[in-house]
């Protein structure tokens, strides 16, 4: 399916934005992404930065610094 009408019929639906972005992760099959979603749904907020953490640094990124130009730009 098309993710501009995936997300289209998200809206409609009256979904949040996190409702949308959780159903959009959940259709993925990577068992890494799944992970990830349940730790997000379970509240395990430190298991999910550290997973960002981890993804940074394997890709030779900062994360620190990287979070804090993103808090920057949305402020």
């Amino acid at each position: 399916m098309n993710p501009i009408n995936l997300l289209k019929g998200f809206i409609t639906k009256g979904l949040t934005p996190e409702n949308i972005i959780m159903n959009v992760m959940q259709r993925n099959s990577n068992p890494t992404m799944n992970k990830l979603v349940d730790m997000a749904r379970n509240g395990d907020t430190q298991g999910v930065e550290n997973f960002a953490r981890n993804i940074f640094k394997e890709k030779g990124l900062n994360f620190d610094k990287e979070f804090d130009a993103f808090m920057k730009q949305i402020r």
